[in-house]
């Protein structure tokens, strides 16, 4: 049985990186700096996080890569599905504790 493991290459996991650093470094400047309202500025974090997370998983975890079924693909989903239902569940509850005082 041979196994056949595929890596990226140095370029790639360089522009990974470059990525990664460059939405990192955004929403922590917008932050500093207050250059947006609350609501713009909280959007445009969850979407560089968002977009952070899709680097993350093509460049370095090569979620793309692979011949055989992709249940590591449905693992994923699954996973986000949880991610979001504990985050939003969290976000209802504190909303509706800083409510009644």
């Amino acid at each position: 049985m041979t196994t056949h493991e595929h890596t990226g290459s140095i370029k790639a996991y360089l522009i990974g990186f470059i990525l990664s650093i460059v939405l990192t470094i955004i929403p922590l400047v917008l932050v500093l700096e207050h250059m947006l309202a609350k609501t713009a500025l909280i959007a445009s974090i969850l979407i560089a996080a968002v977009l952070q997370f899709v680097i993350q998983l093509f460049f370095f975890m090569h979620i793309r890569d692979g011949e055989g079924p992709k249940y590591n693909v449905m693992a994923l989903i699954v996973g986000i599905i949880f991610v979001i239902t504990i985050v939003a569940g969290a976000m209802w509850i504190m909303e509706f504790n800083s409510q009644v005082q």
